[in-house]
């Protein structure tokens, strides 16, 4: 393979060119050091002879999007975006390591490493997704990582609105390991499905140390990758050390039918962070934005029920019973990386407030999130054809609630609209939801089936009040 040459690092008032970091087909990456706030910087430049105003519309889009995401912090950072005096556009980027890409390829990731990053990875996706943005491209090498560890989303070049009709003719530019059967088959230009099979496909080969079609010593051409991703079944990933319930979450996000994979990229994480609960770990944070302007314009400014925190429990036949759970104990680290998430959690006053906060805080993160993805749920008309919740049940231990109801009789790809009182609706698949309430507070939910954008009549609003004056 023939490699073209680098382009000449632009002069940029204010930064001093370094190095070379790495070529791609539409710009160059180089190190340059910037001079006020002093600090090194990752500097992606066009190149010239690719600069049509497509490319250069492209551009602008991942400068736009990139701006509007960076705070995440599992999405890169942009400071700056502009063009240089020889006509260049130029993104100023947080200086990371690209070294995750080599990795999966020459050592082995250890199980518990590669579970956080989805974690951390599928937060980001989220939050993308709830501010209407597909990323399109996810793929080992668009994750980068900090100079403390932190895994971040990059290169949001070919990222596009969702729910946007692509224009006539446009071309997707696509990673064929990674990309799922129903872009391959342009059936669609990428839709959140096919992100949560991308999503598990990098997983997957952080795992298993290839692509997750990829025949080591068969024949691994573009036609084979396709030919094997749109019609053979999903190899096993072959480690003795992976759990079966790891394998099946990520065979469900690789499902050949988009509408049996997982139906978020929420859903997604909170399968992770069951998996992590299982293996003795943990719970990796789960950064999720929370849409805090839903509740100000409401006009709502009364006392709130404050969700803290969602059961984490698995479904049972029949009717539901309360399990006790295995407090995580606040000193237990996956690794060091994740020192810094710590740091985000809340203390409590109490030993008791502390085991729930510890072992229940990444489960509140999640519904919190979720119920900003699920508020335009609320808006659909009502569908009297879905099953309807009718024996929603209550229990108080404390301050702590906790709501169970039978099964109506769910579906692949339905879920449970929860609201507790006039606060903003959770989706879950688990017939279970847990509240902390204040001492004394008087506690309302009310359930409904959630089915493709619709939603089923209202259960009967079942309330409880908790202990205390």
């Amino acid at each position: 393979m023939v490699l073209r040459r680098p382009s000449v690092p632009p002069i940029l008032p204010g930064f001093t060119h370094v190095r070379l970091l790495g070529t791609g087909g539409f710009a160059d990456v180089f190190l340059y050091e910037q001079n006020m706030p002093r600090r090194q910087v990752a500097v992606k430049v066009m190149l010239a002879d690719v600069v049509t105003e497509s490319v250069r519309r492209m551009f602008q889009v991942e400068a736009n999007l990139m701006a509007q995401l960076s705070s995440h912090p599992g999405i890169l950072t942009v400071y700056q975006a502009s063009i240089s005096a020889d006509g260049r556009p130029y993104l100023v980027m947080e200086l990371c390591s690209a070294q995750l890409a080599d990795r999966f390829r020459t050592e082995r990731i250890p199980v518990a490493e590669a579970v956080r990053i989805g974690v951390q990875i599928g937060s980001a996706i989220e939050t993308a997704h709830q501010s209407g943005v597909l990323h399109r491209d996810i793929k080992p090498s668009n994750i980068l990582t900090t100079l403390f560890g932190h895994p971040v989303l990059s290169d949001f070049g070919i990222a596009a609105s969702l729910g946007a009709a692509p224009d006539v003719g446009e071309t997707v530019g696509m990673s064929v390991p990674w990309s799922a059967p129903e872009v391959l088959l342009d059936e669609t230009t990428g839709t959140i499905a096919s992100e949560i099979w991308s999503l598990s496909a990098t997983l997957y080969s952080l795992i298993a140390g290839r692509s997750p079609f990829e025949e080591p010593g068969g024949a691994n051409e573009t036609r084979d990758l396709i030919a094997r991703i749109t019609r053979a079944r999903l190899p096993a990933i072959g480690r003795d050390d992976v759990p079966a319930s790891l394998e099946a979450v990520l065979r469900r996000g690789m499902s050949k039918d988009p509408a049996k994979r997982q139906q978020s990229a929420l859903e997604l994480v909170r399968d992770l962070q069951r998996i992590e609960a299982e293996l003795g770990l943990a719970p990796t944070h789960a950064d999720i934005a929370v849409d805090d302007w839903a509740r100000a314009i409401s006009g709502d400014t009364g006392e709130q029920t404050v969700v803290r925190a969602a059961s984490f429990r698995t479904p049972t036949s029949g009717k539901s019973r309360r399990r006790r759970r295995r407090p995580i104990e606040p000193d237990q680290t996956v690794a060091s990386a994740e020192a810094g998430t710590d740091t985000r959690r809340r203390s409590t006053s109490s030993r008791r407030s502390n085991l729930i906060a510890t072992a229940l805080i990444v489960i509140a993160l999640v519904v919190v999130g979720l119920g900003a993805t699920a508020t335009w749920l609320a808006v659909q008309n009502e569908d009297g054809s879905l099953p309807r919740v009718t024996d929603v049940r209550a229990e108080a231990d404390g301050s702590e609630v906790t709501f169970m109801w039978d099964d109506p009789g769910l579906t692949a790809g339905d879920s449970y609209h929860v609201r507790v009182d006039d606060g903003t609706p959770a989706l879950q698949r688990t017939p279970e939801f847990a509240v902390v309430a204040e001492p004394g507070q008087r506690v309302c939910i009310i359930v409904r089936v959630a089915r493709e954008g619709r939603i089923g009549p209202a259960s009967a609003e079942q309330c409880i009040q908790t202990e205390g004056a």
